[in-house]
């Protein structure tokens, strides 16, 4: 299965992408697209767009992953950086791909294994992984941290899926399923 990490960002979104056999992760490839800091915000968008499905088209990943955003305290920041990740999300969504989303904190723990890590903790543990020859730069470290934490959550979500029509009708009672 190839999945591809999206970290999603207005001035910077950065992609990965990697190969998982079993419980084997393989590095392919990662990198960033990158938009002008001082351009308008709809030709930016159009650049994520076409860099996102430029590399769904060389990569042909089986699913994707992404960053999920959170609140920061500028408002504005915010709305912009929603507005790139949904760019991201409808080059994913028109090639047909199932997209799973993901926390800072649920990749950084899938990664490092605890949330609060920092940016250069989660870089050296990404390279580590994948036996990269060198660190990755932030954004595409965080973007293949995505495709990790997807990677080992891919397995328990399948088995989540199947199991789903059998627990229709069931209900938590004091922490234990009733009919």
């Amino acid at each position: 299965m190839i999945i591809l990490g999206i970290d999603p960002g207005l001035r910077t979104t950065g992609f990965g992408v990697i190969e998982k056999h079993g419980s084997k992760l393989r590095y392919i490839a990662s990198g960033t697209v990158k938009t002008a800091s001082d351009g308008a915000l709809p030709p930016r968008l159009k650049i994520i767009l076409q860099g996102v499905t430029e590399i769904i088209a060389t990569y042909r990943p089986d699913c994707a992953a992404i960053e999920k955003v959170f609140v920061n305290v500028n408002p504005q920041s915010t709305l912009l950086l929603g507005q790139a990740r949904g760019a991201a999300i409808c080059a994913l969504v028109h090639a047909d791909l199932e997209v799973a989303e993901y926390t800072a904190l649920q990749l950084k723990q899938a990664v490092t294994g605890h949330g609060k890590a920092a940016k250069e903790q989660v870089q050296e543990m990404v390279a580590r992984l994948l036996c990269l020859p060198g660190l990755p730069g932030s954004d595409a470290a965080d973007a293949l941290g995505v495709a990790i934490c997807h990677a080992n959550s891919v397995d328990a979500l399948a088995m989540v899926k199947a199991l789903a029509p059998q627990l229709q009708g069931l209900r938590m009672k004091r922490g234990r399923l009733v009919g």
